[in-house]
């Protein structure tokens, strides 16, 4: 089977992280302000592993994955979208992180409705959900914008956060016009 080209937007574009990353993955993951509702800043060795880890799930998971996001303008590495599996919960997640410099640019949800487009449309998902931090009102802005729906309270990550769902859209009905 080819691979699935990944989504890009007007100003946006994703490609997969390589061990080239490194450098870049860590000063993202071990930024408190980035990892304030996420998990602890990960230590370099960390960041390595992990690495390491979503680098063999690209061929593990095919069309899954955590890319690196791209700014087409100055190719500047924005931060992290991620369409993958959710712990062991059999859910389909979509998350984010971003430097805070490309805060407040609108690129959390452009990316995030290509990749509920892709996810649906290219890969033939039936649901796609998002977990935030109860009190990561920014994220949950954006699922909403997006189209989730919170749906409850859950536990993922070792602690409670809010649960966002989205479904696959219905087909539009076929137009009765011309048809015999």
């Amino acid at each position: 089977m080819p691979p699935i080209a990944l989504p890009e937007t007007e100003r946006l574009a994703l490609r997969q992280l390589t061990l080239a990353d490194l450098d870049t993955l860590y000063r993202l993951d071990s930024d408190p302000e980035v990892m304030r509702y996420i998990i602890p800043p990960r230590t370099y060795e960390g960041t390595r592993e992990y690495l390491e880890e979503l680098i063999a799930n690209y061929e593990k998971f095919p069309g899954l994955g955590r890319w690196a996001v791209i700014e087409k303008s100055t190719g500047a590495f924005v931060g992290v979208h991620v369409l993958k599996h959710l712990e062991a919960s059999g859910y389909i997640e979509i998350g984010y992180r971003f430097f805070p410099e490309f805060w407040g640019r609108g690129y959390a949800t452009e990316m995030t409705r290509a990749l509920l487009r892709y996810g649906f449309q290219d890969l033939g998902l039936q649901q796609i959900v998002g977990v935030t931090h109860p009190e990561n009102l920014a994220s949950q802005h954006v699922l909403e914008k997006c189209g989730l729906r919170y749906q409850h309270m859950a536990e993922f990550y070792g602690g409670p956060v809010r649960f966002y769902t989205l479904e696959q859209p219905a087909p539009a009905p076929q137009s009765a016009i011309g048809a015999s």
